[in-house]
This record gives structure tokens, sequence and C-alpha cells, in this order.
């Protein structure tokens, strides 16, 4: 039953990364850009903990990742943000 959560959550990020790709490809924002790498990380980070078998989410990697993930989120919002005002 985890496998098939872990697959199914991986399967809605990386459409989610795939969604943000195609706006980033019409548009060419960045901030569609850091939106689609941070899906397609975890979209990795689920397949990783489908794959190797002696994985936790309680892992320090696991969570290092996704901390990366979130502050491409938030450099996308500041980013944007920036943009705006100075328009």
């Amino acid at each position: 039953m985890t496998l098939m959560l872990l697959g199914a959550i991986a399967m809605a990020n990386f459409t989610a990364s795939l969604f943000f790709f195609k706006f980033w490809r019409r548009s060419r924002d960045r901030f569609f850009m850091f939106f689609a790498l941070a899906f397609a990380i975890e979209a990795l980070v689920r397949v990783m903990l489908g794959v190797i078998h002696y994985s936790s989410e309680q892992e320090p990697f696991f969570y290092l990742v996704r901390l990366f993930s979130y502050v491409l989120i938030l450099i996308a919002i500041v980013d944007k943000n920036r943009r705006v005002s100075r328009s």
C-alpha cells in the first residue's frame, strides 16, 4: 500500500512539474522554471523512497532534498516579487 501511495504522489509531482515546465517554455518566466524544478525534485525523492528498500522519510538526506525544493519555491516567489516591484 505504501509503495502505491508513493507512486501516486510521485506521479502527481511529476505531472505538476510538466505543467509548470509547459508554462515556462511559453513565457520564459523563471518563476515557472523554479516551480517545475521543485516539483521534479519532489517526484525524484518519492521514487527514491520507493526504490531504496531500507529508506525512511525520517532520514536526514530526504529532509535536506525537500528543504532544497522548498527553498527553490521561496526563491521563485521572492524573485517574482522583486521583478514586479521594479517595473
